[in-house]
């Protein structure tokens, strides 16, 4: 649903892009413009130590389709700098084997090989040529200096691959057998398309990082909404990055660093993003860490206006049920009602989506639909993921946001 001060936004915004198409001569046979959009994120956070000589090769699912490829590395938790030698990007066939001339190698300055300073991240040079939407992509790269805090994604829901010493440049599987669960450095993709088209950040917990879904069928939330997107004619909205990290707070540090310590990393710094789509707060209830609805009303508060000051749309989403979870009671129960309040009624978000509208129990409010649950009360089965994407509506994330 929309609410009042969305509405008014999107009138402001048509009439000034009719004002500017107006007063811009139109030039026959010029080209579109073009601009960089995420296709893929993955929120960092501290993953272990790294290991030298060790090479990965990552699975990951991209969104909208583009040219001139570019990946991020990132070393955010690093205490040193940690240098990638060799990385290719391919476009997966089966397990760990990349098809056949897919496998290119990527640059970084026009160099093969890359340091990135503790604390940093990199982007590669573009790589030439398109990339479909929803492409199986494989990034295959080897660090032969790795120690220390590793930087990466602990709750990948997607089996990749890992080996001693550098393959990254092998097509086949042979030599890739171990597997791991998580992705190491990499923490963004984005392509190349027309300027018209945007990208959305879901910026959540373990139920926006997929836990739960199926292993390696990208049943997630945001990926079912990505599907939508792609064959929607109504948004032009086409990107989605993940930025769920399982057991998050929106302000406590912990599972990862909280929302606010992480919005500007996770979110603003990716390009082409027009829409935030928030979903977080269920860990600060349910841990009983004594915080209050008018706490919690001020951190959703603070990145609204971040996002706003950076020409973001914000969607904010309702808590979901989660009665049966083992820290429910009723104390929770009702911060958990008076946090959905403001959600809902505050016209603060430029649009809502209510979640847990969409996932509670016809005949307990407080609990979650048995047929989406999957069994811990908390987290939703695929069929729960399906229904919280069916519940977006596509026209509410393409809202184009000015700062106020």
């Amino acid at each position: 649903m929309r609410t009042r001060h969305a509405r008014l936004r999107r009138l402001l915004v048509t009439v000034l892009l009719a004002v500017a198409v107006q007063a811009v001569p139109s030039v026959a046979g010029a080209a579109e413009p073009k601009h960089d959009v995420v296709t893929w994120g993955a929120g960092a956070d501290r993953l272990g130590e790294g290991v030298a000589g060790r090479g990965y090769r990552l699975v990951i699912h991209t969104s909208v389709g583009g040219d001139d490829l570019r990946i991020r590395l990132s070393n955010s938790f690093g205490d040193r700098p940690v240098t990638f030698d060799s990385v290719y990007a391919g476009i997966q066939r089966a397990g760990a084997e990349v098809l056949r001339g897919s496998n290119r190698r990527l640059t970084f300055g026009g160099a093969r090989s890359v340091t990135v300073p503790a604390g940093s991240t990199v982007r590669s040079d573009p790589l030439p040529g398109r990339t479909a939407p929803g492409t199986d992509l494989v990034v295959s790269f080897h660090t032969p200096d790795a120690a220390g805090p590793a930087t990466g994604h602990g709750m990948a829901m997607q089996t990749s691959y890992v080996t001693q010493g550098d393959h990254t440049a092998e097509e086949e599987a042979a030599n890739w057998t171990d597997t791991i669960s998580s992705w190491f450095y990499l923490d963004a993709v984005t392509v190349r398309t027309f300027t018209a088209t945007g990208a959305m950040v879901a910026l959540g917990d373990s139920i926006t990082d997929g836990w739960q879904s199926s292993m390696d069928l990208n049943r997630r939330w945001p990926d079912y909404l990505a599907r939508r997107l792609q064959k929607s004619t109504t948004t032009t909205i086409e990107g989605v990055a993940n930025e769920g990290i399982s057991g998050n707070k929106v302000l406590a540090d912990g599972a990862g660093q909280s929302a606010l310590s992480r919005l500007d990393r996770d979110v603003l710094s990716h390009p082409g993003v027009r829409t935030v789509f928030l979903f977080e707060g269920v860990n600060d209830i349910k841990a009983h860490t004594g915080v209050k609805a008018e706490e919690m009303i001020a951190g959703y508060r603070e990145i609204i206006d971040r996002a706003h000051a950076s020409g973001l749309c914000v969607v904010g989403a309702t808590i979901g049920p989660f009665k049966g979870w083992p820290e429910w009671d009723p104390q929770a129960e009702a911060l958990r009602q008076d946090v959905n309040e403001f959600i809902r009624n505050s016209a603060e978000f430029d649009a809502v989506t209510d979640f847990d509208r969409a996932l509670r129990s016809p005949y307990d409010h407080e609990r979650m639909l048995p047929f989406f649950d999957n069994g811990d009360h908390v987290h939703p089965n695929d069929k729960g993921m399906q229904a919280m994407a069916d519940a977006v509506d596509l026209t509410d994330i393409d809202c184009p946001a000015m700062p106020d």
